[in-house]
């Protein structure tokens, strides 16, 4: 991901990670016995809501920058 701006990093990052925490919920309801099969529930909610904040936040990020980059060309033109 060389050369992405930052808020588009984090949001491919978010991604990542919601989806992540959507497998552990959906391993967990399929009822595995191992130890590593077994997951935390509460946790995987925090890191469901963690992953969707920082999505939104760099959703804002975007944009705003678009907004900036309008005003800008407003001014130029």
């Amino acid at each position: 991901m060389v050369g992405l701006m930052p808020p588009v990093e984090g949001l491919l990052h978010s991604a990542e990670q919601f989806d992540q925490a959507v497998n552990r919920v959906a391993r967990a309801s399929l009822g595995g016995t191992g130890s590593q099969d077994t997951v935390d529930l509460s946790a995987a909610a925090v890191a469901l809501l963690q992953s969707r904040n920082s999505f939104d936040a760099n959703t804002k990020v975007v944009k705003t920058a678009d907004e900036m980059d309008q005003t800008l060309v407003n001014m130029v033109t």
